[in-house]
């Protein structure tokens, strides 16, 4: 019975090549250019969507930030100002001001990330008793909704009923200070985003082949030296990836810092976000709001490509 499968299969493939050979030129030519443009039927609904959804929003912004637009005009009834918006943004010492803190503020909290996340996926990627379990919650704090981290934060940091001023025996007043502001907002924000390193990282040390440990290992090679010289070259393109992903969401970090402090106090916590977000919403001048947000979206860009070509130069990641 097999062998009576065996020789009809072919003859029956046969029997259909012959058929769709003697169907004519236009079936194989249909196939060959529908195969041709299979991909850009594919992408293009998915292109056309992305479009619609974010290219007229962008293009909007975009006009809005030229024109001279108040909210007791029609959508298009502005006039046309050309870089006055941006111009007066570069004039204004609360935008300056608020641009310095962003980059210290970005700069601290993705410092602080970065180093306890490698140190927090150092110690998750040894065998040890439970080590399952502390894989499995450290996924925790970044599975909660910002605003709720931030609001319960916000209760535990209470100078007087709070849980943190409990455990101290003080009455600090963490979120009402200027000196304490800024870093109880960026203690929040390293807390619920370093599980997110270090779960790339985990990932990239779990994949690291073993041939260059185990080299590094009969060379008499110390731990410190080995992850110096072979572990930390080998995660460099992980390690890339969480530092351009976690520069881009700190540059533009906006719900904690709203729902904790919302810029204040005396504007100790206004970054980019906040400022944007009170030129459009607060004094509702859309047009410095949209300049604002595409400088925003301009020095993203920049500091991103800048520093990935400082690591591309500085140890070949391509």
């Amino acid at each position: 019975m097999a062998a009576i499968i065996s020789v009809a299969a072919p003859q029956n493939l046969m029997e259909e090549r012959s058929r769709l050979a003697g169907a004519g030129q236009p079936v194989s030519a249909a196939r060959a250019w529908l195969d041709r443009r299979f991909t850009l039927f594919a992408v293009a609904p998915t292109v056309l969507l992305m479009l619609v959804v974010f290219g007229i929003p962008l293009a909007f912004s975009l006009f809005l930030s030229t024109q001279g637009w108040t909210i007791e005009q029609s959508v298009f009834a502005g006039r046309f100002v050309g870089t006055d918006n941006y111009m007066d943004l570069l004039t204004d010492p609360s935008f300056r001001r608020s641009v310095l803190l962003t980059l210290g503020y970005t700069a601290a909290t993705v410092s602080a990330e970065m180093t306890l996340g490698l140190a927090v996926a150092l110690l998750l990627n040894m065998n040890l008793r439970f080590i399952g379990f502390f894989r499995t919650t450290l996924i925790v704090p970044m599975m909660m909704t910002p605003i709720i981290a931030a609001l319960c934060w916000k209760l535990l940091l209470d100078p007087r009923n709070g849980v943190v001023n409990y455990l101290l025996d003080s009455r600090i007043v963490w979120l009402g200070s200027p000196g304490t502001a800024l870093f109880s907002v960026g203690l929040v924000n390293v807390w619920q985003n370093a599980p997110y390193v270090a779960i790339l990282l985990l990932a990239g040390l779990r994949s690291l082949p073993s041939e260059p440990l185990e080299a590094a290992s009969i060379d008499g090679a110390s731990r410190l030296q080995t992850f110096r010289h072979v572990v930390l070259p080998l995660l460099q393109p992980y390690i890339l990836v969480a530092l351009l992903l976690r520069t881009i969401f700190e540059f533009r970090s906006f719900d904690n810092v709203y729902v904790m402090t919302s810029g204040g106090p005396a504007d100790a916590t206004m970054v980019l976000s906040i400022f944007t977000y009170m030129a459009s919403f607060v004094r509702f001048d859309f047009s410095l709001g949209a300049a604002a947000s595409w400088m925003m979206l301009a020095m993203a860009l920049v500091m991103c490509c800048c520093f990935i070509l400082a690591l591309r130069r500085a140890g070949g990641v391509r």
